[in-house]
């Protein structure tokens, strides 16, 4: 019996272990090194090497230029507390004009989103697309997946009301992205004239799950402790990390949209979040679609739900 209490307690230390070094590696960005495969397209002893030894994600960079967007593109550097600077493109088409902020998802940088900005232009709209900390030329090297995140958007709809002039300003969020714009508006009363969330999980712990799941491995108890070292490495409760609780805050109008088949924010899990938000909203689905840029799959239908969003504010 003592041999069997021995073995089970040494059991949990290594599984704690692994978890606490997996949460660090998703969430601190690596020097370099090749970018582990996705969840899904992992097999065999590739599967077996991540579980044991977590992920590498190098700091999401970029090459390309605001010229790359517009020739009218210009660089920005936005502040935020604690000594974090984000890197910002703007495209300004005047006064008159809606300002998009566009911010990316997980392990991703700015120029993910450079799809969605240019049809935000061709419908009229100025664009601001953001780096979040830790991704392409914004500073420091770690990710949050939307808690600390919410900073960065709290600190751009800042600088967006005092620097910058607009009709309107309207949060565009993918992935991490939409979470954050919904902790910011929940947690740090941020305002504005309208929000488009692409592909947002309900909960931090769901989402995890969903990762293991498309691996083929059980979720529980290893998300559990992923979530909780996770949270306890970088200041937060992760299983408090919920955008479905979020969203009851949310005070403008909403527009929604989601992939059918997305494998790490599956579609009912955005339409709780949905059902959690008040009126007035939207709901789009995209068929076919997994975590992916739904403008690039579906470029008409996507712009079409859109523009009838924003002729509606």
């Amino acid at each position: 019996m003592a041999i069997l209490v021995i073995i089970a307690i040494v059991g949990l230390a290594i599984l704690n272990l692994l978890a606490y070094n997996h949460a660090r590696a998703m969430l601190q960005f690596a020097d370099g090194g090749g970018r582990t495969d996705s969840p899904e397209a992992l097999a065999g002893w590739s599967k077996l090497k991540v579980l044991l030894t977590g992920v590498n994600i190098p700091r999401p960079e970029s090459d390309l230029q605001p010229s790359d967007l517009d020739p009218a593109s210009e660089a920005l550097s936005i502040p935020v507390a604690g000594d974090v600077t984000l890197s910002a493109w703007y495209c300004n088409r005047g006064p008159e004009t809606p300002l998009v902020v566009l911010l990316h998802g997980y392990s991703a940088e700015k120029t993910a989103l450079l799809g969605e900005a240019t049809a935000f232009l061709e419908l009229g709209c100025s664009v601001l697309l953001v780096d979040f900390r830790g991704s392409g030329g914004s500073s420091v090297s770690y990710t949050t997946v939307g808690v600390h995140e919410a900073d960065d958007v709290s600190a751009t709809a800042a600088y967006v009301n005092t620097s910058l002039d607009h009709s309107a300003m309207i949060l565009f969020g993918q992935s991490m992205g939409a979470v954050a714009i919904l902790r910011a508006v929940h947690a740090l009363d941020v305002k504005p004239d309208a929000v488009i969330l692409e592909a947002v999980f309900d909960t931090m712990l769901k989402t995890v799950c969903h990762r293991f799941s498309s691996m083929g491995v059980p979720a529980f108890p290893a998300a559990h402790l992923l979530v909780f070292w996770g949270g306890w490495q970088w200041g937060f409760n992760g299983f408090k990390h919920n955008p479905v609780d979020y969203a009851h805050a949310l005070n403008c109008p909403a527009l929604f949209m989601h992939g059918s088949d997305d494998p790490r924010a599956e579609l009912q899990d955005g339409k709780r979040v949905f059902d959690a938000a008040p009126e007035p909203k939207t709901f789009a689905e995209f068929p076919d679609v997994r975590h992916e840029a739904y403008v690039s799959k579906y470029p008409s239908e996507w712009k079409a739900a859109v523009a009838q969003f924003m002729r509606g504010l």
